[in-house]
């Protein structure tokens, strides 16, 4: 049973930087991309690995990751974490995997976060952006008819409505003598 299934994803790329000696100790840096441009064969080991660190800084810039891709791991039968089998699952991101006991090889991967956290010696360059959220429409508001003040509902149609702003006039207060209150 394969514990990977299949997405209609885009495969995650790849990119490895190598730095190669000769027998004559001069050394050259290569690229999986053909098209990038690289030093000429050097003694100097220091700017050649200077180089491949920075080269590979410049495909993780250029490169970003990309929400419709895939597990690159998984293309590879999962080799950088062959010792910790796990299912591929979580978000894209682009990892850059540089063992410092070797020295020699970067190698910038688009896999999934669980990949990504059991291979060793690796560095989480960028995750991949989350999806928008669906935008919702706000919920409008319920239009209520205008009351008018102090009134508990609406004047029916065809009574009278006030007019905004004034006030009926109370009539006095009589008092029991029948004389106006002052």
């Amino acid at each position: 049973m394969n514990p990977h299934p299949t997405t209609s994803r885009i495969p995650g790329r790849t990119w490895t930087v190598r730095l190669t000696g000769h027998s004559d100790h001069t050394a050259n840096v290569t690229c999986s991309t053909a098209a990038c441009r690289m030093p000429p064969r050097s003694t100097d080991l220091t700017s050649l690995r200077a180089f491949a660190a920075a080269h590979s800084a410049a495909h993780a810039r250029a490169a970003g990751t990309r929400l419709q891709s895939a597990c690159a791991c998984r293309a590879q039968q999962c080799a950088a974490h062959e010792g910790s089998p796990v299912s591929c699952a979580g978000q894209t991101v682009l990892i850059l995997r540089h063992d410092p006991s070797i020295g020699q090889v970067w190698v910038l991967s688009e896999v999934c976060a669980a990949c990504a956290a059991q291979t060793r010696h690796t560095q989480i360059i960028t995750r991949t952006p989350t999806a928008p959220a669906p935008a919702t429409p706000p919920v409008p508001a319920v239009a209520r008819p205008a009351v008018a003040g102090g009134f508990s509902a609406p004047a029916g149609p065809g009574g009278p409505t006030p007019e905004p702003g004034r006030r009926r006039t109370l009539r006095a207060r009589q008092h029991r003598s029948g004389s106006p209150r002052p």
